[in-house]
């Protein structure tokens, strides 16, 4: 039941009837808080067809509504717009239509519609997944689960990067220094542990390259000749060539960061449905090079690497293979998305979640996938979003000054334990109850401080900022629904209709306003590809109910029916609250 909705067909049957005009795209949006109304017609776009001022079209649509429709009270009209005043029988109407729909807003999606690919994470095998990965995981998630809720079948996928050049740094540094050790033996996370390796390997690189340069070599050279980073070159070149002991080695470090890895995912609370690896791709991305190159779609340098010309699309040269043959990033990827079009040829769609220091290699990466003549490359969407930064600065993982999603994480729970303890929010709660507390609460500040900025939009980051009971943060959302169990829980609440001729207030109102709009955030956030719509509509839901529960008693009410319609007004609100933090990837205490 959708006001909007209801409008438009009786404005088209107006206009059909009064004016002869088939002309169904009337823009109707809520009113401007400033302003006296609900909801709001535009007049501008029917000033051509109708040939009369906005004033005169404007005064005749609100006289038809007001006489005609059953849910509108009343008009006004300032300049363009008229503003209507929607009877409260509408949204009362519209309580007793959704109160017994658990998953109102939500369009679950069948087999014949449309199905979406959504790649996030990808990470590389040589280094515990940071800050920087967590929104991009965050962000991913949720579009996943943004595109289910808006009727749309989802894959939730990733491509690991499991091979190459910086895999080869931390497998020579641990062959050089890790004395045979592995990650049971130190007690360290797997991921962790091959991490140490990379930034081992730079420092070590970076002691050689000065000891060259002390010696007369540039620097240029001496970056291409220090002995480790020669070692990790011929390892790779072994590597690619098949080498069982080097391929052997390399199957045993990434299984250790593989479990790292899933650790993490399940700390996080993601998962995924499919798997690509960069190991099984490469080679169909070098075919397609190969093929290419057999079109004249590519051409070989003189040192035998392979490039692609794309300065008439305004782009440069991009190299494909390098003049060892060995394959760049460009390489897997054009492998990736082949083999996935092949894996799921009915697919709609693929939505990389990538930051955005990568927009320009997914310019390139869709036209050349054009120019090879794959028609679905125009199906392929590059979800790009801005970099995180803390108080101190950018991280740098190859020198060790990340924060590591782990250690992210266990300072979030420990960030809401303070907190919690502090306002005496847990001093009831079992030791096991407070740790899930901790943990929902934790998480919850972590992902909504994240996913309610515009993913275009760089964050600066601060964990002690993100919890906090009040303002825009996950902890003051979850505390309203909390709040909300516990009145639900006061009464013996059943899901009784409401009387429509119930006289409910101005806030009820605006609360009821805005549940008709949820599926309506859930629609444009997932057409923006863009979790900061449901995020920051939840916060203005959860803001006019806490102002509606500082001004009015829900329950001690002598009037049974007005304590049943708040009651029941509660209930949904918390339920929509529950539905669309779960959008976010975020769970809700039921008490606090």
């Amino acid at each position: 039941m959708n006001i909007n909705t209801i409008l438009k067909a009786e404005l088209s049957r107006f206009l059909s009837s009064k004016y002869n005009i088939d002309f169904h795209n009337i823009e109707i949006q809520l009113t401007r808080k400033d302003f006296e109304g609900d909801v709001t017609v535009l007049i501008f776009p029917l000033v051509k067809l109708i040939k009369k001022s906005p004033a005169e079209i404007g005064n005749e649509i609100g006289i038809f509504l007001v006489n005609g429709s059953k849910y509108v009270e009343s008009y006004n009209l300032i300049q363009g717009f008229v503003n209507l005043v929607i009877d409260s029988k509408f949204y009362i109407e519209f309580l007793n239509e959704i109160i017994k729909i658990d998953d109102f807003g939500i369009q679950n999606p069948t087999i014949v519609d449309p199905f979406y690919l959504v790649e996030y994470s990808s990470p590389n095998t040589n280094k515990p997944l940071h800050l920087g990965h967590v929104r991009n995981i965050l962000l991913g998630y949720s579009i996943s689960k943004i595109l289910e809720a808006s009727g749309k079948n989802v894959n939730k996928t990733q491509i690991i990067n499991d091979r190459g050049i910086h895999i080869c740094k931390s497998i020579i540094a641990w062959v050089k220094y890790g004395k045979n050790t592995s990650p049971k033996d130190t007690g360290d996370k797997g991921d962790l542990f091959v991490g140490k390796y990379y930034v081992l390997f730079d420092k070590i690189y970076k002691e050689e390259i000065s000891e060259l340069i002390k010696n007369g070599q540039s620097k240029i050279e001496a970056e291409k000749n220090a002995p480790i980073f020669l070692e990790a070159q011929n390892l790779l070149i072994k590597w690619e060539a098949g080498d069982k002991k080097v391929i052997e080695l390399w199957r045993k470090m990434n299984s250790w960061v593989y479990a790292g890895f899933d650790k993490t995912y399940s700390d996080l609370g993601v998962n995924f449905d499919s798997y690509y690896y960069e190991s099984k791709t490469y080679l169909l991305g070098k075919e397609i090079i190969q093929k290419g190159l057999d079109d004249d779609i590519f051409f070989k340098k003189d040192d035998g690497s392979v490039w692609i010309d794309l300065s008439e699309e305004g782009l440069d040269e991009k190299i494909l293979l390098r003049s060892d043959g060995t394959s760049v990033y460009m390489t897997q990827d054009l492998g990736t998305a082949y083999l996935r079009y092949k894996d799921y040829p009915k697919m709609n769609g693929v939505i990389y979640t990538v930051g955005n220091e990568q927009d320009y290699h997914f310019k390139v990466l869709f036209k050349i996938l054009n120019k090879l003549g794959f028609d679905w490359s125009n199906q392929l969407h590059h979800l790009s979003y801005g970099m995180v930064d803390l108080p101190s600065g950018k991280m740098k993982s190859r020198e060790g000054t990340v924060v590591d999603a782990d250690e992210l994480i266990s300072e979030m729970k420990k960030n809401a334990s303070l907190l919690l303890n502090e306002l005496g929010k847990v001093d009831e709660f079992s030791d096991e109850e407070k740790n899930n507390l901790n943990r929902i609460i934790g998480l919850g500040a972590l992902k909504y401080f994240i996913l309610k900025v515009d993913p275009k939009k760089r964050i600066l980051f601060d964990p002690k900022e993100s919890i906090d009971f009040n303002g825009n943060t996950g902890p003051f959302i979850q505390y309203t629904y909390a709040r909300i169990q516990s009145l639900i829980n006061k009464e013996d609440f059943s899901k009784s209709l409401t009387d429509i001729n119930l006289k409910i207030n101005n806030k009820e109102k605006n609360i009821l306003k805005l549940l008709t709009q949820y599926p309506l955030a859930i629609k444009n956030s997932a057409d923006n590809l863009s979790p900061a719509l449901i995020a920051n509509y939840t916060y203005e839901l959860v803001k006019s109910f806490n102002s509606y529960y500082q001004s009015t008693s829900i329950l001690k009410v002598d009037d049974n029916h007005i304590k049943s319609f708040r009651l029941s007004l509660s209930y949904k609100v918390g339920l929509v609250i529950k539905s669309s933090m779960l959008l976010l990837g975020i769970d809700v205490p039921n008490k606090m």
